[in-house]
């Protein structure tokens, strides 16, 4: 398996990448056209995260929902809740 080597450029692309989305997100959500109830594949496409990923943060507890008739819904407002308490600050020179 090939190895890659990841810089601080890639890094702060990275950042960039990330910090957009979020962006989009609460653009989204200030603007009014974000969902209140999200179901698992738009909190999937929201992350970029696979099902197992969403599952595993279901089980130990980082992502609330709720089960309504097998169909598992999540609050958006939750999830942004989520996104900012686990934010990482570094600082680069």
């Amino acid at each position: 398996m090939p190895t890659s080597i990841i810089t601080t450029d890639d890094l702060r692309e990275f950042k960039m990448e990330l910090l957009e989305e979020i962006r989009n997100l609460i653009t989204k959500q200030s603007s009014g056209t974000l969902k209140k109830y999200l179901k698992s594949s738009d909190v999937m496409d929201l992350l970029q995260v696979s099902p197992g990923t969403l599952q595993n943060l279901r089980i130990n507890g980082t992502l609330p929902y709720t089960k309504v008739g097998g169909i598992i819904y999540y609050d958006a407002e939750e999830i942004q809740k989520v996104m900012t308490a686990n934010r990482v600050h570094h600082k680069f020179e």
